[in-house]
């Protein structure tokens, strides 16, 4: 399995009943598979053939499917001349009637029915049209597979940024926790102003606070969270990676508030902003894929 966009276009023509036929598959992201089949009045018997095919090719995204059939020129129109005729006179009645302008013969032809293509049964299989459907869906699979690897190639740099930015909150954090620690010390025996202070309460106090700041578990949930993302991208289920993606996403955007509002330090709280910003791009991106 590949990863895919959920972008693409395909297309693809055949003979149907000795009838030339083009099909042009278009796709975008959507949460669900969400069809749309545009077919001439000679094929809509075999929209829910057609339906199947695309329901086979394509797991998710909005694919709006179109057909045309190549008419030949002689019988591409036909023209009721009856009904013709019959607006005609109403027109004209009409038109003696209340003086109005002369008869645009334009105007009329635009009336329903005047023209229609030809509705008869177009010979042929709906094997036939569902191979040209396939064709088609093959087009658009190739495209949505290329564009599926450079997107995971751009996500495969995002991951990378977030990787080396975890390491410097954990490189950093013990430092801070110290740094706090001799802070707190320093500012309650100023406080004392001399006076003894409890070594015991201190010592909780100190505790307290290590435990209110240490970011060990959260860095730990990050990388368990991006090693699941980048086995994800290695090994794609068959229902596609775009529902994994997002729960994987959300819980690394957890991770991350957790670790901003711990980060009581300039320098952790760069890393977490930076997080953030390419969880974002990250977000975006993964909404695309299938």
């Amino acid at each position: 399995m590949t990863i895919k966009s959920m972008t693409g276009f395909g297309a693809a023509d055949g003979d149907v009943g000795g009838t030339r036929v083009s099909v042009e598959i278009r796709s975008v992201n959507h949460r669900f598979f969400n069809p749309s089949i545009k077919l001439p009045s000679e094929l809509t018997k075999w929209e829910g053939e057609v339906r199947e095919a695309l329901r086979r090719g394509v797991a998710r995204g909005h694919v709006t499917l179109t057909a045309r059939v190549e008419r030949k020129q002689a019988d591409a129109v036909a023209i009721d001349e009856q009904r013709f005729v019959a607006y005609l006179d109403q027109a004209r009645r009409i038109h003696d009637k209340y003086q109005l302008g002369p008869v645009d013969a334009a105007a009329l032809l635009r009336l329903p029915n005047v023209i229609a293509t030809p509705d008869a049964e177009m010979p042929g299989t709906p094997a036939e049209l569902t191979g040209i459907v396939e064709r088609a869906i093959a087009a658009l699979d190739s495209m949505r597979s290329a564009e599926g690897d450079r997107l995971e190639a751009y996500l495969r740099d995002r991951l990378s940024i977030i990787e080396q930015a975890v390491s410097r909150i954990a490189e950093r954090a013990p430092a801070r926790i110290v740094e706090q620690r001799d802070r707190l010390r320093a500012a309650i025996q100023e406080l004392a102003g001399g006076v003894g202070v409890d070594e015991h309460r201190l010592a909780q106090e100190i505790a307290i606070l290590a435990d209110r700041l240490d970011v060990a578990e959260e860095v730990s949930r990050f990388h368990s969270h991006l090693a699941a993302f980048r086995a994800t991208l290695a090994s794609p289920p068959a229902d596609g990676v775009g529902k994994r993606l997002g729960f994987l996403l959300q819980e690394l955007l957890r991770e991350a508030n957790t670790t901003g509002s711990k980060g009581n330090d300039p320098t952790i709280l760069q890393d977490v902003i930076m997080i953030k910003e390419e969880l974002e791009r990250i977000r975006e991106q993964v909404e695309n894929l299938e």
